[in-house]
């Protein structure tokens, strides 16, 4: 049986010599790789035919972490430690509603459950220390990133328990936003202790599950493989 295809968004990141350059942290394409897919690379600028082109392609998306979404997509309140990457936005925002409106198993991480939230009508703290009311520190970047930073509670009855087989679970944390209004589409299913919503799904999807935690960096954790897991086997069953 042939691996399904993953697509992986990627982003821009000169290398050593300030060369220009697209990329991903291998993490994320061990992870795909060890669960059964066969990773594809989606640059950052690819115009919209190419972007379509891949899409009818590919058997499912992973859409990575990496840097904010801009305020003008969300009208989000500015702060001084945004970080966007405008092109990364022009691609990932309709390629996930395209990817919803086509039935395409997709799976969020960190930025990514941002990108879906936003795509489908959502907003965001753009700074969660100085806007959600005694917030925990979620930004843990000083850290080897499987450090343990906080526990989740998952939602009875949702994907996503069913999926990890646990109601709580310790995750690692790598950012400084997060959801503040949830899109009217989707259903929350992890929250942190300070109640920010750590996990989303989209109901009657035939995979659209995405986690605020970086589970590529925790497969050491049963529960983790498995999420990716069962995202592979779902693109596989289209493949």
């Amino acid at each position: 049986m042939s691996r399904p295809l993953i697509g992986i968004t990627a982003q821009h990141a000169p290398t050593a010599q300030g060369f220009p350059a697209v990329r991903i942290l291998r993490a994320y394409v061990t992870a795909i790789v060890e669960a059964g897919g066969a990773p594809v690379l989606i640059p950052p600028d690819l115009p919209e035919d190419g972007w379509r082109t891949l899409l009818e392609r590919l058997d499912g998306i992973l859409f990575s972490g990496g840097a904010d979404i801009g305020l003008e997509h969300f009208d989000g309140a500015p702060h001084p430690s945004v970080d966007v990457e405008a092109a990364r936005d022009a691609i990932e925002l309709p390629l996930l509603r395209a990817a919803v409106d086509g039935d395409k198993p997709l799976l969020g991480i960190c930025r990514g459950i941002q990108v879906m939230n936003v795509a489908l009508g959502g907003t965001l703290y753009t700074h969660l220390l100085d806007q959600l009311p005694n917030a925990l520190q979620h930004d843990w970047h000083d850290q080897p990133r499987a450090t343990l930073a906080h526990p989740v509670r998952v939602e009875e009855g949702t994907r996503l328990a069913e999926i990890l087989g646990a109601p709580m679970l310790q995750v690692n944390s790598l950012h400084h936003q997060g959801i503040k209004d949830l899109a009217p589409t989707l259903k929350a299913t992890a929250f942190a202790p300070d109640g920010l919503i750590e996990g989303i799904e989209l109901p009657d999807h035939k995979f659209a599950l995405a986690v605020q935690w970086h589970p590529e960096w925790m497969t050491s954790h049963v529960e983790m493989r498995n999420l990716f897991k069962k995202f592979v086997e779902a693109a596989q069953n289209i493949a």
